[in-house]
């Protein structure tokens, strides 16, 4: 997969821009590296990444910008990339759409594998096949109804309709949804949520989390998924 992967990689300092295209061309990325965000728009338009990474501070379109409008156009994973964990930086590029997030200084090899779980995931969003596509109960062809049919998730076409019209959701929160969808009414704690969704054997950020499942509910109900004080959150039947 890796081999066939094209990144674009939006940095505007130099050392470290240098630096990681050589590291993630090692891994065997093809990588096109601008140094400021509307260069970066502008390549994302004609090229097509398979994944974007984007520093939040680059001049003339910072990343957070970037990433909004990479979001109106694509469903395209995003990682950004920040020198601080500030959680300013943190909720306003995810809450922009990215589906992970990097803090700078950060080793080659982690973000090596930060980028192909990422791409793991969109891959199983799309129908790659997995535990949360098999393991729900609906009507027999994929198809899961939830509350009196205003939510239905069809599990095998990867679509999701409120009250009958399609809903848009990128590929991590298609996955958060499958895994919700697989056990509705079972409360999933934010760190089992990482684990599945984010593909993190270890204990990672639950902000990510928390500000996905905010995505979720603007998009399918603010009501249809519970917070569980202490625990985490559950899909409503």
């Amino acid at each position: 997969m890796a081999e066939q992967t094209h990144v674009l990689f939006v940095e505007d300092d130099d050392v470290i821009r240098e630096a990681t295209q050589l590291a993630l061309e090692r891994n065997g990325f093809v990588v096109t590296a601008v140094p400021d965000g509307l260069t970066g728009l502008e390549s994302f338009r004609a090229h097509r990444p398979d994944i974007a990474l984007l520093d939040v501070m680059v001049p003339g379109l910072d990343g957070v910008s970037l990433c909004r409008r990479i979001r109106d156009e694509s469903t395209v994973p995003v990682i950004m990339l920040s020198a601080r964990a500030d959680a300013i930086d943190v909720v306003l590029g995810l809450e922009a759409g990215a589906d992970d997030y990097v803090t700078k200084p950060f080793d080659g090899a982690v973000l090596v594998a930060r980028i192909r779980a990422v791409l793991r995931r969109f891959g199983h969003a799309t129908g790659g096949g997995g535990r949360a596509e098999t393991s729900a109960a609906g009507t027999g062809d994929g198809l899961l109804v939830f509350g009196d049919g205003d939510l239905e998730v069809d599990t095998e076409g990867m679509e999701v309709r409120r009250s009958g019209r399609p809903v848009a959701l990128t590929p991590t929160e298609m996955r958060l949804l499958l895994e919700f969808s697989a056990a509705p009414g079972t409360v999933l704690s934010r760190d089992k949520l990482l684990e599945r969704v984010w593909d993190y054997g270890w204990g990672g950020d639950t902000r990510v989390v928390d500000v996905h499942v905010q995505r979720l509910r603007t998009k399918i109900g603010q009501d249809r998924i519970e917070t569980v004080r202490g625990f985490g959150y559950k899909l409503r039947a």
